[in-house]
């Protein structure tokens, strides 16, 4: 009789991360707008999305171009690589399933953290109704996180290729339907097969800042009503938690996609 082989803790981990990505697929294919969405489409100014847009444009620019010095003053980047480093090391050594998702076990702790403070701090200013004033915060804190998972993976965040990876990222966590499935498609051959997408890092910026405006746009707007407004303000850490969810699935695909242990090719020098 011919016994196989088992699958070993490489393939095993691929294996359940192809099942959370196919449960993701199938659950942003059903999701519909909110109730709160729907109640709200007819009050919303015409311009507020357009404001919107345009204020995480700035932001994300900002941080992109002078503000990655800043966010990397709010912790230890040589840290963060030593951790990465001991982590592959032991991932090298024992080559099992625990050692590997030591990987997934520190980004999903940082991005818990992240997610808490910016609900507190989201629903502080919506208590005193400042809304808008919100997205250069959020948006540091939300690049920051993503950040945070690179770096438990092995990849770097700071040249052009990584941040049109980062806001391809952005913009699929907030897409549902047909257009999450095209998104994902996308970051899946430029993981898998080096396929580099044709859309340029400018481009991409607008897009994944639409998208952001159009998820937080009706929350947005109630949180800039004062003491109503925490309930709007808790949508960034609703938001930073959706995004950071799929960061954690793409980053680790991409770090499984090196193939079995040891791992020889890692992006973090």
């Amino acid at each position: 009789m011919l016994f196989r082989n088992p699958p070993s803790p490489h393939q095993r981990e691929w294996t359940a991360l192809m099942k959370k990505e196919a449960r993701l697929q199938q659950k942003r294919l059903m999701e519909e707008p909110s109730a709160l969405e729907q109640s709200l489409t007819s009050k919303i100014p015409d311009r507020l999305e357009d404001t919107l847009t345009l204020a995480f444009e700035k932001a994300f620019s900002l941080v992109f171009s002078k503000g990655n010095t800043l966010i990397e003053k709010t912790y230890s980047k040589e840290q963060q690589k030593q951790e990465f480093r001991a982590n592959l090391a032991t991932a090298q050594i024992l080559q099992n399933r625990k050692s590997l998702q030591s990987f997934s076990k520190k980004a999903r702790l940082q991005s818990a953290q992240h997610v808490f403070v910016a609900g507190m701090e989201g629903s502080l200013l919506g208590f005193l109704g400042i809304g808008l004033p919100d997205i250069p915060l959020f948006s540091g804190v939300l690049l920051r996180s993503i950040y945070e998972i690179a770096m438990s993976y092995g990849f770097e965040y700071d040249s052009p290729e990584e941040q049109l990876f980062i806001l391809m990222v952005i913009e699929g966590a907030l897409l549902r339907g047909e257009g999450f499935t095209f998104s994902d498609l996308q970051l899946n051959l430029w993981i898998d097969w080096g396929k580099y997408p044709s859309l340029s890092k400018k481009e991409q910026l607008k897009r994944t800042s639409a998208a952001l405006s159009s998820h937080l746009l009706y929350l947005k707007f109630i949180q800039g009503i004062p003491i109503i407004g925490t309930i709007g303000g808790i949508s960034d850490g609703l938001c930073l938690k959706r995004v950071t969810d799929y960061a954690q699935l793409k980053y680790k695909r991409r770090f499984l996609q090196q193939g079995e242990p040891p791992y020889p090719v890692v992006k973090l020098d």
